[in-house]
């Protein structure tokens, strides 16, 4: 019997056969443990505590938080910004991202990445969002969000991944353990050494 591309992730999840379907990093649970709970996740409709360095909370709900999720290769998050608060700039290796804000007013943007032709900058495509507003940022690109107004921003954003994954630019390059040898930052970014140090001494934090 044909069996539809949909029908085939569900039985992936439920009936794995052989071994294990092994997708993003997570293995299929036991067909004999499955329950509905791990098709559900609740709490979207409570605000993240937006209380840190960048004034915002991603709540993700990716693979990771609900299990039901595996191999059907979407998820999703809800984005709280406190005013000014910034999602600062970062990629998601694995997914497109649909961003759609329901309270407050965003800028937001992303850049293209190594143009063909090398006398080309990478171009940096920007808006202003207000509730109902959808931007898309491409997957693989780096991208942001910036609550430019006096109160707070509410976003949730749909990936085309079950694990999109994230990096934040600045908490990779600055923050990782152990350090980036400063005299190569200060080559690549053309700046004086001191000036490395300065920015690897501070607390990156990680808002996802």
């Amino acid at each position: 019997m044909h069996q539809t591309q949909a029908s085939f992730r569900i039985s992936a999840l439920l009936f794995p056969i052989a071994s294990a379907v092994f997708v993003n990093g997570k293995f299929c649970k036991n067909p004999n443990m499955v329950v509905a709970d791990d098709f559900l996740f609740q709490g979207l409709n409570k605000a993240g505590n937006t209380s840190n360095n960048v004034g915002s909370i991603v709540t993700p709900v990716n693979v990771n938080q609900l299990e039901g999720l595996n191999t059907l290769g979407v998820s999703m998050a809800r984005l709280d910004f406190a005013p000014y608060g910034i999602n600062p700039p970062h990629t998601h290796p694995r997914a497109t991202e649909a961003f759609l804000l329901v309270e407050g007013t965003l800028y937001v943007g992303f850049i293209t990445s190594n143009p063909a032709d090398p006398a080309q900058k990478n171009k940096l495509f920007t808006k202003y969002l207000y509730p109902g507003d959808v931007f898309v940022f491409p997957q693989g690109l780096i991208h942001f969000q910036f609550n430019v107004g006096k109160t707070n921003a509410v976003a949730f954003a749909s990936f085309g991944s079950q694990n999109p994954g994230t990096i934040t630019i600045a908490n990779a390059v600055f923050g990782s353990d152990p350090k980036i040898n400063p005299d190569v930052l200060a080559k690549a970014f053309q700046v004086e050494k001191n000036i490395i140090d300065h920015l690897q001494a501070q607390f990156w934090y990680n808002n996802n």
